[in-house]
């Protein structure tokens, strides 16, 4: 940064090229797009919020991934086991055919992506010199597998109240 604390310009606090503002927005377009496929598609508020939970888990993994990296910084190729993760949770999606069972199975297997990706870091000492390793793969790791266990709970509920609905009979 130069000059006095109080001259501290935007320059200064983000490094960003135009190729980071257009991947940026472009996933910010892709959420907004799928989240609005899902919110015709979908009555049930716990699915909506399953949609939401899930695509902000993704959204930020990607990027806190591309931005500073998970296991080392966002240069060590070891960062791409990520896209595994995010892969376990899309071919899940397209199997369950976005049914909210099989979304709540789909997550739940990302969770456990995820930590598979932190156990084989650990073992294998990737990104071992970062200056907080393995504090930030554990804090991260944990981040993550919450939401895609919260989102994988909720798709479960959605799931739920879709049988309880399907069950009642029709007066």
């Amino acid at each position: 940064m130069t000059g006095s604390p109080d001259s501290v310009t935007w320059e200064d606090v983000v490094d960003w090229d135009v190729v980071d503002f257009t991947i940026f927005g472009a996933m910010l377009a892709g959420a907004a797009v799928i989240y609005t496929l899902a919110k015709r598609a979908a009555s049930s508020a716990a699915y909506r919020l399953a949609v939401c939970v899930a695509l902000a888990a993704a959204f930020i993994l990607i990027w806190v991934n591309g931005a500073v990296g998970i296991i080392g910084n966002e240069s060590n190729d070891a960062n791409l086991i990520f896209f595994g993760v995010l892969a376990v949770g899309i071919i899940g999606a397209i199997i369950a055919r976005f049914q909210p069972r099989g979304m709540a199975r789909a997550l739940f297997a990302t969770a456990i992506a995820q930590v598979a990706v932190a156990v084989v870091a650990l073992i294998f000492g990737l990104g071992s010199t970062a200056p907080i390793w393995p504090e930030d793969i554990l804090m991260l790791t944990g981040f993550f597998v919450a939401l895609w266990l919260l989102a994988a709970w909720l798709f479960r509920n959605a799931a739920r109240q879709q049988t309880c609905t399907s069950s009642k009979p029709e007066a």
